[in-house]
């Protein structure tokens, strides 16, 4: 019987070891894993209390606070002030960690964390090569049998163990010199050749060493010092989600988790088709157990959103740990606009990415403009480092459709309250999202709302004006028509809009809903450290 040891931690300075079980030496698959543990006292009944001391708080991310804009940024950001008694590290997941903060840092910023996924090497002090022989196998071993056996029962079991092994080895040895070896190859493409569909070959000795470099660099976090905090937040789930597991394993740090749009779903949907297929294959089967991991062993998972709970109770998640966390604004700095634009307007505002299925609505535009000849287009956001073929591609299509002139983006404005000013209506059209703060900001400036059903948008826009299918550019049309010839039905969408932020997020509710949270989970786990 296999016996993996997942609740142990060890102390801050103590070497973590792995050693074989004597009674399992028969079966040369099966090791026992284990971490020195703190000395073990007998649970004693405490009143109930709150902390004694700030809770310290670890918040986590990939490629967004504070190097990057955007609606999971602003989270972050409203999270760090709304809180200015605790002291935040925040975890940032980078590229090569030369990325420049773009967001004024709170008083509250105790330190900042970059992690860069994609420089050469991990950033940690030179540790020996590992061999992968024994324990360093088994754990490698696991860690593929849980991607390659994604829909077996137990596979989640199996890929936690791969995980908590590799991050043993990891904090004492150069771990991608185990997951590029030979052997090591050699083992991913037996693991393959198990799933491998009819008709689709082998898998070639190059592409498992790029699948293997790729799997390097997504568990890298593994191989850092676990982060000392009172809790974990991770802002998304996916590779951020090893930080968490790493304190968690190291000094038993509860996780709280929130979800903006659903980590898996955007990894399908973003999937790099000049892969090969085997690739492919591989890296959504290893986001698919990574996410089913961080929901089987995170404490509280927040949804922003019902639509993301039933995906997170879909791959995992327990009611008893699951709190629908609605993101919230300050009206205040949204006030209702004071009249409307002279021209029939549509604004949009985010950032300029497929995601956001800018092509839908310049085709709906374009429907549109053949129904009222005056209306303009003005969309409002950034385009990110990486995303300029897609705003290319935007910029032919406004051409082709012969919007130039008409529909026009317009980059970042100073002001993001005098985007939503701009327009009779709002639209956003995307194929994924979470609870978008750009649908609950401008529904309190009182604009009616075109969004397509996607994500936790219906749960915001309510009454307050049409929800329609994604990438269905005809039925955006259609919705954009109606309200822009219709002011009474304006008029009505828009105050349903403001009274419905004002009644269920804001800024305010949302701040006491995470204290709670945070004060909870620090309760039950007892003494603070």
């Amino acid at each position: 019987m296999t016996i993996y040891e997942t609740e142990s931690t060890f102390p801050l300075g103590a070497e973590p070891t792995v050693r074989l079980d004597s009674n399992t030496l028969a079966d040369d698959r099966t090791v026992r894993i284990s971490i020195p543990q703190q000395p073990q006292r007998q649970p004693q009944q405490q009143p109930q209390r709150r902390p004694v001391r700030p809770l310290r708080i670890a918040l986590v991310s990939e490629g967004t606070y504070p190097y990057h804009p955007g609606g999971v940024s602003l989270w972050c950001d409203q999270l760090v002030k709304g809180m200015p008694e605790s002291p935040f590290t925040v975890v940032a997941l980078t590229v090569d960690g030369r990325e420049s903060i773009s967001w004024p840092r709170p008083q509250n910023l105790a330190e900042i964390v970059n992690m860069p996924l994609w420089s050469p090497r991990p950033r940690v002090p030179h540790r020996p090569p590992l061999t992968t022989n024994g324990p360093v196998k088994e754990a490698h071993r696991r860690f593929l049998n849980g991607i390659v056996r994604a829909d077996e029962p137990g596979s989640v079991d199996e890929f936690i163990a791969g995980l908590y092994g590799m991050f043993t080895w990891g904090q004492v040895g150069d771990l991608r010199s185990a997951l590029i070896a030979n052997d090591a190859l050699e083992r991913l493409q037996w693991a393959y050749a198990r799933v491998a569909p009819p008709g689709t070959g082998a898998l070639t000795l190059h592409d498992a060493l790029v699948i293997s470099d790729l799997f390097e660099h997504m568990v890298r976090p593994l191989s850092y010092p676990p982060i000392r905090a009172d809790v974990v937040h991770l802002a998304m789930n996916g590779i951020s989600a090893l930080v968490a597991f790493a304190s968690k394993w190291a000094y038993g740090t509860p996780i709280v988790m929130s979800e903006h749009g659903v980590y898996l779903r955007e990894r399908y949907l973003g999937v790099d088709d000049s892969w090969p297929y085997a690739v492919r294959l591989l890296m959504l089967r290893f986001h698919r157990a990574l996410a089913q991991a961080a929901y089987r062993l995170v404490d509280v998972l927040a949804p922003h959103s019902e639509y993301n709970r039933r995906w997170q109770m879909y791959n995992g998640g327990t009611p008893d740990r699951i709190r629908t966390m609605y993101n919230g604004i300050n009206p205040n700095d949204f006030p209702p606009a004071q009249g409307e634009p002279a021209v029939p307007t549509v604004v949009f505002v985010g950032r300029i990415d497929p995601l956001k299925d800018l092509h839908t609505l310049i085709r709906a535009f374009a429907l549109v403009r053949a129904e009222i000849p005056a209306a303009r287009l003005r969309m409002f956001g950034p385009v990110p480092n990486g995303n300029e073929a897609y705003h290319k591609s935007c910029l032919d299509l406004i051409d082709e459709l012969g919007l130039h002139g008409s529909a026009v983006f317009e980059g970042r404005v100073p002001r993001q309250v005098d985007a939503y000013h701009a327009g009779h209506v709002t639209a956003l059209t995307s194929v994924s999202e979470g609870f978008p703060y750009t649908v609950v900001e401008s529904m309190a400036t009182g604009r009616p709302q075109v969004c397509t059903n996607v994500g936790g948008v219906a749960e915001a826009v309510g009454d307050a004006g049409f929800v329609v299918p994604p990438r269905d550019h005809a039925a955006v049309a259609a919705a954009c028509v109606k309200l822009l010839q219709d002011s009474e039905l304006r008029r009505r969408a828009g105050q349903i809009a403001r009274q419905r932020v004002l009644e269920r997020f804001t800024l305010d509710q949302w701040n006491l809903a995470y204290r709670a949270i945070y004060d909870d989970l620090v309760m039950k786990r007892g003494v603070m450290r």
